[in-house]
């Protein structure tokens, strides 16, 4: 019998435009492009030229600190453009499609050389700093969370339909470097996750963020300073479960394509680097001013028409920018349609079932933080966020590693920022908290 952890603190935002249970296939054509940003915490060394052929898990760069972990091509093709921004920075690695998907043959059977070797190495996060995993770490567990519970999100059950075999040979596969535990949400009822073998199952019944697995390590293993947990979402394990049972790499998703902007809300099965531009073509208004995501609306990343899907995203949303928005009254207009947390609005008094149009509009500015206990009230984990956020914002390096800043990742925080009357970037704080805590740390 799987434990049932019950959360109540957190927040369900009810967001228009949910894709509806019905996928579509892309065809394998046009440009694909890998981008390095996607992958927290490395820097890439390109290991390929402009002209030269590829075939699907090929590496197009390699972690410099780690060259044993590739990131390789979804494609076979032809390298099109290695694009570099500033100080020579790697932006992204493009290959032109062939279409004949020729793919590279894995035989490798220790488990953790052949995920390096094949590149699926590369989708491991690990914490402490919410980062690519070390390979040369010894992680105390793996943590798969097969469920995300923020607006506009992937149905990963829906996801998983005919691939039960490929997840449960990652779960197996996984098993074989460290304890699996497997978070699942109580509305799920598919028996490969509610029977899944080689895992320790939990449930989860609560609001957002009930589906991060930061929550899920909070309650069930949290990391001490010196500890090492590894952490992949579901749709990562059926990637490596098909290298497991085919020696190939497959990185096709089921991607929602969501949002109150998008014409018909749909599922389309997509290879990671997927361009923006196949995916939304159709389906959205090129006159009105549009904020295109990759991801979902609380932690993805904006991007444009002519960006890339990126690696971890399992969603594509469009939402209006707002920048075209002129209202008489402004905030203080007495709303029955706008979402609010505050009761500033008339529409707390309508069904929980209301779908709200929100736009990408911060509707403030930044104002001094006021510990008013509204972060705690929409974080379900054991640590007290406002004074965690304040010491990162101090620099107070003893006082995050006591507050639990080793738990946490940006994403913790989506929610927190969500409601945050100061209007405070916290997911951008606590990255750069992260990140300086690493550089102090190595």
């Amino acid at each position: 019998m799987a434990n049932v952890i019950k959360l109540r603190k957190g927040l369900d935002v009810n967001l228009q435009g949910k894709a509806r249970l019905a996928a579509e296939s892309l065809p394998v054509a046009g440009e694909y492009a890998l981008v390095p940003d996607a992958f927290c915490g490395m820097k890439p060394k390109v290991v390929v030229r402009e002209g030269d052929t590829v075939r699907v898990g090929d590496a197009l760069f390699v972690d410099k600190a780690h060259p044993e972990v590739a990131f390789v091509s979804p494609v076979s093709g032809k390298v099109s453009l290695v694009e570099r921004g500033e100080r020579r920075k790697v932006l992204s690695v493009r290959v032109a499609a062939d279409g004949k998907q020729d793919a590279k043959v894995f035989s490798e059977k220790d488990p953790l050389k052949l995920l390096t070797e094949s590149g699926l190495f590369a989708f491991f996060r690990q914490r402490p700093y919410d980062v690519v995993a070390n390979p040369d770490d010894k992680p105390k567990a793996v943590f798969v969370t097969a469920f995300n519970s923020m607006p506009l999100a992937q149905d990963f059950e829906f996801a998983l339909k005919g691939q039960e075999k490929e997840f449960q040979a990652g779960l197996t596969l996984l098993s074989k470097i460290a304890t699996v535990h497997l978070g699942i949400s109580s509305r799920q009822t598919a028996p490969a996750l509610t029977a899944a073998k080689d895992a320790v199952v939990t449930v989860y019944d609560g609001p957002a963020p009930a589906g991060n697995v930061g929550v899920h390590i909070n309650h069930v293993s949290p990391v001490n300073k010196g500890e090492v947990v590894w952490t992949l979402a579901g749709e990562e394990v059926i990637f490596i479960g098909r290298l497991a049972l085919t020696g190939r790499v497959d990185l096709t998703r089921t991607i929602a394509v969501a949002g109150s902007e998008v014409r018909e809300p749909r599922y389309v099965r997509a290879l990671v680097g997927q361009s923006i531009d196949a995916i939304l073509k159709g389906q959205t208004d090129a006159q009105k001013s549009l904020r295109i995501i990759s991801g979902n609306p609380m932690v993805g990343t904006k991007v444009g028409r002519d960006g890339f899907l990126l690696a971890h995203s399992t969603e594509v949303t469009v939402i209006p920018e707002g920048d075209d928005v002129h209202e008489m009254l402004g905030w203080i207009a007495p709303r029955l349609k706008e979402f609010s947390t505050s009761r500033s609005y008339f529409s707390w008094l309508r069904p929980k079932k209301t779908e709200y149009n929100l736009d990408a509009r911060i509707k403030g500015g930044e104002r001094h933080m006021i510990m008013s206990g509204e972060y705690d009230r929409v974080f379900p984990m054991d640590i007290y966020a406002g004074y965690l956020v304040k010491a990162i914002i101090a620099g107070d390096i003893d006082r995050q590693e006591a507050l639990g800043i080793y738990e946490v990742a940006p994403e913790d925080f989506a929610i927190a920022e969500f409601v945050d009357s100061s209007k405070l970037e916290l997911q951008r704080i606590v990255r750069e908290g992260l990140d300086i805590l690493r550089k102090e740390n190595a």
